[in-house]
């Protein structure tokens, strides 16, 4: 079983703690109730005759440490827990020598009975609330059977703050679910809006390529007979832009085949046919940034050489938008971005020591957008603190041995 998710108020306070503080709180209020406070002619309510006894205050310790352990089991087993702190309700209530269990002693049910709603799936939250339920009317039935006083109308009102407990509960598991699936949809948005940008870019290439074989092949057709070697030069040019093309439209074209919402608005527009950018624009956005106040050193390693369109984009948007997320989180005045260019593979790493909230950060889903071009890519993408301080953003993309050569 997983662990118990954190409700968002109460991140940093184990629910058990905040169960064992209402029991505290339980019990100091019984016992005041049961003393002659400043300014009272006796107490509100009469102490039971074994209440101060050994046998009393023993009753009181061992409620105490069933309910202790009852807090340390309620995130791992909490219908177990439940039924402990129950138990320990009932037992504490014993030695008052009351007809019913005081809401002061059922105040620690109340609170598990809010966590386990609130954490739980709705089967596990329902059978809580018939074992708190269950519990109050058990009480009451012994009391009936043994032919004691029995405070029905109390024991209503302790039932009634069950109950609102569970709802309570309830609403925070609801809205947790609502914030979740807001949170999967606005993602899966951005990975589809980020494949439409893919998409775009892919036909800005295409177009690019097009452009080129149409101009070669009109000039091969014009000196074939006149020249026949520049014709020969034209018709390689050809083949290699064609070549380039279709290796990457095998790459991508079968992952942007899947169906997802039409564009709206701006998005309709056509992109504009012009050539992508790549790594050849690395520099000058080193410089802009720069410029901007935030200092970007770019390390090139390995022999550079030219990359297939689709692997030099996608390794250029990477990098703008992890500079990009340096700039607006990381609360630094530069980063490091290294270019490795290898036998089979490029590697990106954008890396720096700031002390900001870092990609982690990124409501934009940057990130998401980035790793859905590296698994396009069918490359390795991690973006993760450092342990020294700061963030870094790492990718490894396949180069096609065809067009590495």
């Amino acid at each position: 079983m997983s662990a118990t998710p954190s409700l968002p108020l109460l991140k940093r306070v184990p629910p058990g703690l905040w169960v064992a503080a209402a029991w505290c709180a339980g019990v100091v209020f019984s016992f005041l109730m049961r003393a002659r406070l400043p300014g009272e002619q006796e107490p509100s309510v009469l102490p039971g005759v074994i209440l101060y006894r050994w046998d009393g205050l023993l009753t009181q310790v061992l409620a105490a440490a069933l309910l202790a352990h009852g807090c340390v089991l309620l995130e791992r087993r909490p219908l177990k827990s439940l039924a402990m702190v129950l138990g320990a309700a009932a037992l504490a209530t014993l030695s008052l020598s009351v007809g019913e269990i005081p809401l002061a002693q059922f105040l620690a049910a109340d609170v598990a009975l809010y966590f386990v709603a609130a954490t739980r799936p709705r089967r596990t939250g329902n059978i809580a609330l018939a074992m708190a339920l269950g519990t109050l009317i058990g009480f009451l039935a012994v009391r009936v059977v043994a032919r004691w006083n029995v405070g029905t109308s109390a024991e209503l009102a302790v039932a009634l703050t069950a109950v609102v407990a569970w709802l309570v509960g309830r609403s925070v598991h609801e809205a947790r679910k609502h914030d979740e699936s807001l949170a999967a949809k606005a993602a899966a948005q951005a990975i589809i809006a980020e494949r439409l940008r893919i998409a775009r870019e892919m036909h800005d290439m295409v177009a690019h390529s097009v452009g080129i074989i149409a101009l070669q092949a009109g000039a091969a057709a014009r000196v074939v007979h006149t020249q026949p070697d520049a014709a020969r030069e034209a018709m390689s040019a050809v083949e290699t832009a064609g070549r380039e093309t279709l290796s990457g439209l095998r790459r991508m074209l079968g992952a942007l085949r899947q169906d997802g919402p039409g564009l709206q608005g701006p998005e309709r527009e056509a992109a504009p046919l012009h050539p992508a950018e790549g790594l050849a624009g690395l520099d000058r956005l080193a410089r802009a940034t720069t410029a901007a106040g935030v200092r970007v050193d770019v390390r090139w390693r390995g022999e550079r050489r030219p990359l297939p369109p689709d692997i030099d984009l996608s390794a250029f948007r990477i990098i703008q938008e992890s500079v990009t997320n340096v700039v607006r989180h990381a609360a630094t005045g530069s980063c490091r971005v290294s270019v490795e260019y290898g036998p089979e593979e490029l590697a990106i790493e954008v890396a720096d020591g700031g002390r900001g909230p870092g990609k982690a950060a990124d409501t934009g889903f940057g990130l998401a957008g980035m790793r859905e071009r590296v698994a396009l890519l069918h490359g390795e993408f991690t973006a993760a603190p450092r342990p020294e301080g700061g963030f870094r953003v790492t990718a490894r993309l396949p180069v096609p041995q065809e067009d590495a050569a």
